[in-house]
C-alpha cells in the first residue's frame, strides 16, 4: 500500500507564535477527528522547524519538513541549510524543486538531482516536485516537460533509493492564474509519472512510490482529487495555513 500524504507548504508565512499556533491548532484537529491513517507533514520555514518538530515528536503520523536545503554538508555558502542541520532540528522531509524555487531561483535539474541525494544520504525523504508552467501546457509539450525532470533529477538512482522518494506534480499553470485544473488532467499527470517511473524500474516499483497533486488542492475538491487511482495525497499551499481546511483535506481520505 502506497502511503497517503497531506503535506502543507507554508511558504515565507507565519512568524514563530503564529507558525506554532497552527501546528497546534492542526494537531488539536487531527486528533479529534481521529485522522491516523494519513500522514501529516508541516513543511515550515526554517525557523520554524525545531519547535515545530518538538510538537509533532510525539505523534506517528505527523510530522515536519523543510521547504528547501544545499547540497553541501557544510561550508560557505552563506544564508543556506544542510540536509544534516535540517536532520538535526528533527524535520524527516525536505522539498526539493518546489516550481518557485525553480522559478525565482533558476535551480537546474542537475543541481535538484544533487539536492535529492544530499537529502536521501542524510536518511530524509525528498518530496520532488515537477510540473509545467501555462505556456509549455498550452503548447502541449508538458508531458514531454516532466518527463525531463523526473528522468533528469531522478533517474541516476536505483531501485532501492528512487522507492524513498515522494514525487509531488504541480500544474503550475492552474496556481493563481484563474485557471482550473480538472481531475482527470490531475490523474492523467499521475498517471503518467507512474508510467514513467515503471518504464525506467519496474511496475512494482513504481506503484509503491506515493504521488502527490500540488494545483491549487483545497476541502471543496480534496475528496473527489483523492479518490482517482493514481493521486495519493496533495501538496498544500493556501489551505494549508488554515487549521481547518488543512485538516479537512487530510480527512477526505
Amino acid at each position: 500500500m502506497r502511503k497517503k500524504i497531506v503535506a502543507g507548504n507554508w511558504k515565507m508565512h507565519k512568524t514563530i507564535k503564529e507558525g506554532i499556533d497552527l501546528a497546534e491548532d492542526c494537531i488539536k484537529l487531527a486528533e479529534k477527528e481521529k485522522i491516523k491513517e494519513v500522514e501529516i507533514i508541516f513543511c515550515t520555514p526554517f525557523i520554524h522547524l525545531r519547535k515545530v518538530s518538538k510538537l509533532t515528536a510525539d505523534f506517528q503520523n505527523i510530522n515536519t519538513g523543510a521547504q528547501n536545503c544545499h547540497w553541501e554538508m557544510q561550508g560557505a555558502y552563506t544564508g543556506e541549510t544542510s540536509c544534516s542541520m535540517i536532520e538535526s532540528c528533527g524535520a524527516s522531509y525536505v522539498i526539493v524543486g518546489h516550481s518557485e524555487r525553480r522559478q525565482y531561483f533558476n535551480e537546474t535539474h542537475e543541481q535538484l538531482a544533487k539536492k535529492v541525494d544530499a537529502v536521501l544520504k542524510q536518511n530524509l525523504t525528498p518530496i520532488f516536485c515537477c510540473g509545467e508552467p501555462l505556456e509549455i501546457r498550452e503548447a502541449n509539450t508538458h508531458i514531454e516537460l516532466i518527463g525531463k525532470q523526473i528522468r533528469e533529477s531522478l533517474f541516476h538512482l536505483d531501485k532501492e533509493t528512487i522507492s524513498k522518494v515522494v514525487i509531488a506534480y504541480e500544474p503550475v499553470w492552474a496556481i493563481g492564474t484563474g485557471k482550473t485544473a480538472s481531475t482527470e488532467q490531475a490523474q492523467e499527470m499521475h498517471a503518467f509519472i507512474r508510467k514513467t517511473l515503471a518504464h525506467q524500474y519496474d511496475f512494482e516499483t513504481a506503484e509503491s512510490i506515493s504521488i502527490l497533486y500540488g494545483g491549487s488542492c483545497k476541502p471543496s475538491n480534496s475528496k473527489e482529487l483523492f479518490s482517482q487511482p493514481d493521486v495519493d495525497g496533495g501538496l498544500i499551499g493556501g489551505a494549508a495555513l488554515m487549521a481547518e481546511d488543512f485538516i479537512a483535506i487530510a480527512g477526505s481520505f
